[in-house]
């Protein structure tokens, strides 16, 4: 697998990193299971917060060049890559203040004798990571894993190295030991030899459906643990009370940020008729007004997708959704008179449930538009997804909303907002969106082994 650090504002390639040998790749899967049995896991949680303090506060020094790196290589605004730094280092420190508390053992009622249950660490874990938040995907896998005495190894995203390679160089700064800690550029089947392998005590991917699908399997013929946060398609519902200056501005912002590129993204537009057209008309005057550009320059408001791959995958999805019946109110094509990977806004409508777009997820800026007669109707087509991540009720009976989104079948629901990440906020879906969770208490639970203790 090459591993190319390639700018899609421009195609310019600004680097290229060797593959990991297999020979090279045991020597760190020992040093990493060496490091685990000898030294990380008998630390103390006062030893392992000073390295997470640390860490998080070299995040916040270095904060220009950590977003730099991201917005030339998967593209996203500079402000937004800031915001990602700003939330990766608050996950850091989420976890050095809260992990002792979460992990504490926890003495249980019992007729005779005593009965405690402590958290102990598995040992050597492997994270597979996507692109498109280059450090908080990482930050929230590593943060509770290693205050909990795990070590971890993480095979990141093949477009970007750099900030790989800045985020491993982060922590071994911060003094955590070299093996505590492992980047890797290796192949995908380095990595299913990896889940083989008895040295690795569980895995965790985010990515897409079909990469879960690999890894899920794999682990499962290996016995071993395995989390899966995997695509969305989110719906964002807009009932006829809703604050519609406030949907507008959530729906703009769910839809676009990070170019459109979030599993948690705002994708389905479910709008009650009774408001459809005051939405839509507004809807689609905020997305025309987006300017492509540089993402280093904060006068950009639209940035490139992360590459030309991602930029023609949209492009079919949507040529192929128009061919089976769907309209394009806007947008639909790339943006023309730019080098860089950029797709227009765009709003489709007209999608039933024969329309392969009716199923998929569009990972970019489009957004799917759907009537609906009342809330009934609403929330049964929220659920008619392969999906379930996330998802958005608006309105301003707070009750009401509390309802809708009990009847949603996802691991999330926001009222009154467009879904956002939080370090203490925990994360996951159901159905095709995966399984387990990450932040919160939830996601330091995982991968412990939550052993009883029983003394007759």
């Amino acid at each position: 697998m090459a591993y190319i650090s390639t700018n899609p504002f421009n195609g310019k390639v600004l680097q290229r990193f060797d593959d990991v040998g297999d020979a090279a790749l045991q020597q760190k899967l020992q040093a990493a299971h060496d490091c685990f049995g000898t030294h990380w896991r008998d630390t103390s949680f006062e030893q392992r917060r000073t390295v997470m303090k640390q860490a998080a506060a070299l995040m916040r020094e270095r904060a220009p060049q950590l977003a730099e790196l991201v917005s030339l290589e998967m593209g996203k605004l500079i402000a937004q890559s800031l915001g990602e730094v700003a939330l990766s280092a608050a996950i850091l420190d989420y976890y050095a203040d809260h992990a002792e508390a979460f992990l504490a053992p926890e003495v249980l009622p019992t007729s005779r004798g005593t009965a405690v249950v402590e958290s102990q660490p598995l040992g050597v874990l492997l994270g597979v990571e996507p692109w498109n938040y280059p450090y908080y995907q990482i930050a929230r896998f590593a943060a509770p894993n290693l205050m909990a005495g795990n070590v971890v190894m993480v095979k990141h995203a093949s477009n970007v190295p750099q900030c790989a390679q800045a985020f491993e160089r982060l922590m071994h700064d911060a003094g955590l030991p070299q093996a505590a800690y492992t980047n890797l550029f290796i192949s995908t089947d380095q990595v299913a030899g990896l889940i083989d392998d008895p040295r690795v005590r569980a895995v965790a991917l985010t990515g897409s459906e079909r990469a879960g699908a690999v890894v899920a399997a794999r682990a499962a013929q290996n016995l071993k643990k395995s989390t899966l946060e995997l695509g969305g398609s989110d719906a964002f519902i807009v009932l006829e009370d809703a604050d519609m200056a406030l949907a507008l501005k959530h729906a703009v912002a769910g839809r676009m940020g990070n170019a459109g590129q979030a599993c948690t993204a705002s994708k389905r537009f479910i709008v009650v008729d009774a408001v459809a057209d005051a939405f839509l008309d507004k809807f689609q005057t905020a997305l025309s007004a987006f300017v492509p550009g540089d993402p280093l320059d904060k006068a950009t408001t639209l940035a490139p997708l992360s590459s030309a791959a991602a930029l023609d995958t949209l492009l079919r999805q949507v040529d192929e959704a128009v061919a089976h019946g769907a309209r394009v109110l806007m947008g639909g094509q790339a943006v023309a008179g730019l080098p860089g990977a950029f797709m227009q806004p765009t709003v489709l409508t007209d999608i039933d449930a024969a329309n392969p777009a009716y199923a998929q997820e569009f990972f970019g800026p489009v957004a799917l538009f759907f009537r609906v007669k009342d809330e009934a109707a609403a929330v049964k087509l929220a659920n008619d997804s392969p999906f379930g991540l996330g998802g958005s009720v608006f309105t301003t009976d707070i009750d009401r909303g509390r309802r809708v989104a009990r009847a949603i079948d996802t691991g999330m629901v926001f009222i009154n907002s467009a879904a956002a990440s939080a370090p203490e906020l925990p994360f996951g879906g159901v159905k095709n969106s995966g399984y387990g969770r990450e932040l919160s208490r939830a996601g330091i639970l995982e991968f412990v082994n939550r052993k009883l203790i029983r003394v007759a």
